[in-house]
């Protein structure tokens, strides 16, 4: 059994110091957690009024005051974690996932399906669909709205993952209800992690949750309050890919079948 925590919560666009402020109390909430997850952009918040403003709050991995927080809060608590980041490389950013562990970061995922005006911001993700073999298992990472192409959940089941971490900025009624169903469709656990509040025009929706490989919902956050809560699941019950004695959810795939995929 592991024990994995959420912190639903509302980054201060622009505002680091507050954010950290914010975060850092509510780590503690969940300190005895052994992963958790955070929303996306936490280190920038989300509404950017233009790409400058967008690019002016990325920050490069090795050179984050932010990642360098959580790292040591991962160091301090021996959790790994899981947040959303504006990361900036060279001339271009992305809306970014990365894993960061007690020795360091495990890994980065950088959002491939950007929505809306992130298609001004951003640049589209270029380190493909990667799992990251930790000491809890096998963890894969996507990015708000990569919920809505079940391609991608399915590349990172196909590949080991027993835990598929999902920092987002939801503002639509509709991921939270969805991605219970990926836990089933592939047999693993999600972790879907939200934001809260209000940001220009945009309010976010709240709601994270956390499915298990049945696809039953083990916690739905609040619509508009933040909280840091806390879960135990046993990674072993994303091994078992079976629905039936005699139905295997990869074994019983087709792929040449659908090869239109691959061609459109």
């Amino acid at each position: 059994m592991i024990n994995i925590g959420i912190i639903q919560f509302a980054p201060v666009l622009g505002d680091q110091d507050l954010t950290i402020n914010k975060l850092d109390d509510m780590l503690n909430e969940v300190k005895d957690a052994d992963l958790i997850v955070l929303p996306e952009l936490a280190n920038s918040g989300y509404n950017f009024v233009s790409r400058q403003q967008a690019f002016d709050l990325s920050e490069k991995l090795e050179q984050s005051r932010f990642v360098d927080f959580l790292y040591a809060r991962s160091r301090e608590m021996n959790s790994y974690i899981v947040s959303g980041i504006n990361e900036r490389e060279d001339s271009k950013i992305y809306s970014s996932s990365i894993l960061i562990g007690p020795e360091g970061v495990v890994g980065t995922y950088r959002k491939i399906h950007l929505f809306w005006n992130e298609k001004d911001w951003f640049s589209k993700g270029n380190l493909g669909l990667p799992v990251f073999d930790t000491g809890l298992g096998k963890i894969g990472m996507l990015v708000c709205f990569d919920w809505i192409f079940p391609e991608a959940w399915r590349v990172l089941a196909l590949k080991g993952a027993a835990i598929i971490c999902h920092p987002s900025n939801i503002v639509l009624p509709f991921a939270q209800k969805v991605v219970p169903s990926y836990g089933i469709i592939n047999r693993v656990f999600v972790v879907t992690v939200n934001r809260t509040g209000t940001e220009g025009d945009l309010t976010f929706t709240g709601q994270s949750v956390i499915a298990n490989p049945s696809g039953e919902v083990l916690y739905l956050g609040p619509e508009d309050q933040e909280e840091a809560f806390s879960i135990d699941i046993d990674p072993e019950l994303a091994v078992n890919k079976t629905v039936t004695p005699r139905n295997h959810i990869f074994d019983d795939r087709f792929p040449d079948e659908y090869r239109y995929l691959a061609e459109h």
